[in-house]
């Protein structure tokens, strides 16, 4: 993918709005002429318009639309990054349409926004990654986020994370309202999230909390005895039937709900 530039110059004929689209749609296809006019109204990109007041296109523009979205889909960043990561092209810096190049550290040692912005966005994807491998895998890429930056990456807001965190949704187990957010807590908020968007509140996911302390309590039942033999091959074992369990158990719930869905559908 060619480097992003800031357009120069009048665009000439240049490309419509719709042209731009049918560019665009064979390696992003959730784009649409609403999302390229929105990344417009956030300034990320600046089509020239026409006497009539018709957006054209630069093949700068193009570029730089073909960044932000891979920024977005394969980095998972925030517009307030890609907008940072934007600006330094635009004068003249080298970026990538991953996460940004490392910054210096400040004063005190600690990554400054460019370097923690990269290993943040790295984390995510790990985590992301995470939900589809084994479930006691530990993630390739620890991460520890901020409240901040928890709601960064999630689209929660410091309300909706506090309510989860109460109703046990978030940071189960630690005890402590001021801990960062981890991995599981990146996954658990993203799924919640969308929950939320479709209606329902904080308490009433307290059932999943519910759910999940009965279910360990089960499997507790069944490989306590292997666990307490303390020897690496017992402890594998352990694992791999309790691998096995969640497995069997998800399909049990799943077909389970899909018979009830269907049964209330047909009957409503």
């Amino acid at each position: 993918m060619s480097t992003p530039r800031a357009p120069q110059g009048p665009p000439g004929d240049g490309f419509t709005i719709g042209e731009v689209l049918n560019q665009l749609k064979e390696g992003f296809e959730d784009i649409t002429i609403s999302k390229i006019r929105f990344l417009e109204s956030e300034g990320l990109i600046y089509p020239d318009r026409t006497e009539s007041g018709y957006r054209k296109f630069t093949e700068d523009d193009v570029d730089r639309l073909r960044f932000i979205l891979t920024a977005q889909r394969d980095h998972y960043l925030p517009l307030k990054v890609i907008r940072e990561q934007l600006e330094r092209l635009d004068t003249g810096q080298e970026t990538s349409a991953g996460p940004p190049a490392p910054a210096r550290a400040n004063g005190d040692g600690e990554p400054s926004g460019g370097r923690r912005a990269a290993e943040v966005a790295q984390a995510v994807q790990a985590a992301d990654g995470a939900a589809e491998g084994p479930l006691l895998d530990p993630p390739s890429a620890p991460v520890t986020l901020t409240l901040r930056e928890f709601c960064q990456a999630t689209g929660l807001d410091a309300g909706e994370v506090s309510a989860l965190r109460d109703y046990g949704i978030l940071g189960a187990g630690r005890g402590d309202e001021a801990a960062p957010f981890d991995g599981d807590d990146l996954l658990a908020a993203r799924a919640a999230r969308d929950l939320l968007r479709l209606g329902l509140e904080a308490r009433h996911l307290r059932m999943y909390r519910v759910f999940v302390d009965r279910e360990l309590a089960l499997f507790e039942q069944l490989v306590t005895p292997l666990l307490r033999q303390r020897n690496p091959e017992a402890r594998r074992q352990a694992t791999r039937q309790l691998e096995k369990l969640s497995q069997s158990t998800d399909r049990m719930k799943r077909s389970m709900l899909a018979r009830a869905l269907r049964g209330y559908v047909a009957g409503a």
